[in-house]
């Protein structure tokens, strides 16, 4: 499908998710027009295909690849649903405090159930009570995937259960500001109503977190139209109660006043059918041709255009891409540390490193070197 044809195709996507957020029923004139399985091809790299077909539905069209997909998004719901209530029933036993964060609020307030797709469950939890929420996991037939890694550990159980237990919202860094404003969070949290141990955010402090989320991919690998939707349904839902003085001063605290605002400005106007301007469209387009979880090039030409942009900028972002962290100081050490353990363990190996991992890279992930280096090299 060549750009053309994928932007029209996105732009018929996003009529669709229109009608379902308004309550209407798409037009024969434009049903007509649209060619289903581009349009499918578009919603699937969206995660958007479940609120496509229950558009479809509502004109009196079952497609079956949509169709497909809402009903595993539906089932995929039903499952997560039951698995998280069997965890946290154990959280309390246990005392630990838990919330659940992302996806698990957003879904509720969609119109309809599995509406909102997911690729798994996150939860922000007691970081002291790590290894006894582990066991816990453990214990309800979950396997470990990841564990004291990284800012969440990951747990799977089949045949479709992700979850991922974070301990910190943002990976460590003293230099990132969302990690600082974010790392202290649980004592501003508020206990649930009929739980002793379940915890939420404020709407305020939530969709604050969801648009710092939204930014942080945004601005490194790219993000989709379904972080437009979830702008929307939030505003939708609580924008004429959210105290937008204290959103607003926390927003220029972090650096996202200006992100917020275009981007909720953007969501508004899509999803109320409203003309967009033409730095509108340019912005739209960067979602469109992100996808769900980002691309390559994007994470190529933003890292570079934060190290300054220029021919120096490119040769330290290729100097980065190639060296390993030696010391404990520097942000990316642990992850490091915990994707090669071997190494890090064998300290004197460490220079090896670089080109055990060019190799291996070369090996499992071959186009995306490639599309890397041609990113790259394309850069003036």
């Amino acid at each position: 499908m060549d750009k053309h044809t994928y932007k029209q195709n996105a732009y018929y996507l996003i009529y669709l998710i229109r009608c379902v957020l308004n309550n209407k029923i798409p037009a024969k004139t434009k049903l007509d027009k649209m060619d289903l399985s581009g349009v499918f091809a578009v919603a699937k790299a969206h995660s958007l295909t479940a609120i496509a077909a229950y558009a479809l539905e509502s004109a009196g069209i079952y497609n079956k690849d949509f169709e497909d997909e809402k009903n595993r998004s539906i089932r995929k719901t039903i499952i997560l649903d039951s698995e998280r209530e069997r965890v946290f029933s154990e959280f309390e036993k246990a005392e630990i405090w838990y919330m659940p964060l992302k996806g698990i609020i957003l879904k509720e307030y969609y119109p309809a159930i599995g509406m909102r797709q997911m690729a798994d469950n996150d939860f922000l939890i007691d970081k002291t009570r790590q290894k006894d929420i582990k066991d816990i996991m453990l214990s309800c037939g979950f396997k470990v995937e990841q564990y004291d890694k990284s800012k969440h550990d990951v747990y799977f159980k089949e045949p479709i259960c992700n979850f991922q237990m974070h301990v910190s919202l943002f990976e460590e860094d003293s230099k990132d500001s969302l990690y600082c404003y974010f790392k202290d969070i649980d004592k501003d949290l508020i206990p649930d109503k009929g739980s002793k141990y379940g915890r939420h955010f404020s709407n305020e402090d939530y969709y604050l977190y969801i648009k710092a989320h939204e930014y942080k991919h945004y601005s490194s690998s790219g993000t989709g139209l379904r972080n437009l939707v979830d702008t929307y349904v939030l505003i939708n839902r609580f924008g004429e109660t959210l105290d937008w003085e204290y959103l607003r001063s926390k927003l220029k605290k972090l650096g996202l006043l200006e992100y917020e605002k275009k981007s909720r400005n953007l969501a508004e106007k899509l999803f109320r059918g409203e003309k967009l301007n033409n730095d509108e469209k340019l912005f739209l387009d960067y979602y469109i041709f992100s996808g769900t979880y980002g691309t390559t090039e994007n994470s190529v030409n933003n890292k570079v255009r934060k190290l300054g942009g220029n021919q120096s900028a490119k040769w330290k972002y290729a100097l980065d891409r190639i060296f390993v962290p030696f010391r404990k100081n520097n942000p990316q050490y642990r992850a490091y540390k915990a994707q090669y353990p071997f190494f890090y363990e064998h300290k004197l190996l460490l220079p090896v490193l670089p080109f055990y991992r060019l190799f291996h890279s070369l090996y499992k992930s071959k186009s995306r070197i490639l599309t890397e280096i041609k990113t790259l090299l394309k850069l003036k």
